[in-house]
């Protein structure tokens, strides 16, 4: 359900999620960029395992959301958990 290496959206409740597979491991963050909003769901991911944003290619660690190349806040990103029930998304 979810391809490798393409982003998709989630909601939930309220909150507008992505979704990423690299390999076996999930990824999920806040589908917005935290310095100007842009929609990460457009997003490229890099070899560094960075999602990077479309407006200003700030890159963002999909990890702990890290701000690697820019000037702005963190990216909220979530924990995952797959089980053989599904994928789980902790939010806050």
């Amino acid at each position: 359900m979810v391809p490798d290496r393409r982003i998709k959206k989630v909601i939930l409740g309220k909150k507008s999620i992505g979704i990423l597979r690299i390999g076996d491991e999930f990824f999920a963050f806040d589908s917005q960029c935290p310095h100007r909003g842009a929609d990460l769901l457009q997003a490229n991911i890099n070899g560094a395992g960075e999602i990077i944003c479309p407006l200003h290619q700030y890159r963002f660690d999909l990890k702990s959301g890290q701000v690697r190349s820019g000037f702005c806040g963190e990216l909220p990103v979530f924990q995952v958990k797959l089980s053989e029930n599904g994928l789980f998304v902790c939010l806050p």
